[in-house]
């Protein structure tokens, strides 16, 4: 049971800290109806459950093995990463319309996979954090803790989503208007910090 809480409470001071990920759900529990935002939530869940078993078994140390990989993720990933952020930038932020004209799912899943996976430093940092664990665990041991670092997951984007939704009632369109603002700010920032990580391999 200490093994599945290790990897629980892991887990929630990996995924706490915010960043596209939370701002992703945040925009979506705010802006969308509430089924919408938690079908948002469930998507973000997948696959940060599937970057942290990626993570958990290794998959940054084949892109420090493949650095071509691992550039090309980071200059793609850099420039969807600002896209969205200018999306919400330029989004006329309503309640009313968010409720009528959800975004489509398969953009949905997209920026979502897009602010989940298309950050190799994030992945090559979960890769470090996740591998030093399993370096401690027994093969035995191992799938509690994943499975704890999962449950965290899930109890947070959840938890995020449900909190906002029962708030959401509080919000007027100038306030999402401004969340908005804030978060494509955010977003576009950790895209240009993406693109800089990419650029300044080639300068000096």
């Amino acid at each position: 049971m200490h093994i599945y809480l290790q990897g629980l409470t892991m887990g929630l001071a990996y995924v706490a800290p915010i960043g596209a990920q939370n701002l992703f759900v945040i925009q979506s529990a705010i802006g969308q109806k509430r089924s919408r935002a938690f079908l948002t939530a469930l998507i973000v869940v997948f696959f940060d459950v599937t970057l942290a078993l990626a993570c958990f078994f290794g998959i940054g140390a084949l892109m420090e093995r493949f650095p071509l990989l691992a550039n090309l993720i980071l200059l793609a990933g850099s420039l969807v990463v600002i896209w969205i952020g200018v999306g919400l930038l330029r989004s006329k932020a309503t309640l009313e319309g968010s409720d009528s004209t959800p975004k489509p799912l398969g953009r949905v899943i997209a920026s979502a996979c897009v602010v989940t996976w298309f950050n190799p430093q994030a992945i090559i940092d979960g890769t470090m954090l996740l591998g030093a664990f399993r370096a401690t665990l027994t093969a035995a041991q191992a799938p509690f803790f994943i499975l704890g670092s999962a449950s965290a997951s899930c109890l947070w984007f959840f938890g995020l989503t449900t909190i906002l939704s029962i708030f959401r009632g509080k919000i007027t369109d100038n306030i999402l208007q401004w969340i908005n603002r804030i978060c494509g700010c955010v977003i576009v920032f950790y895209g240009l910090k993406l693109l800089w990580s990419f650029v300044s391999q080639f300068i000096g």
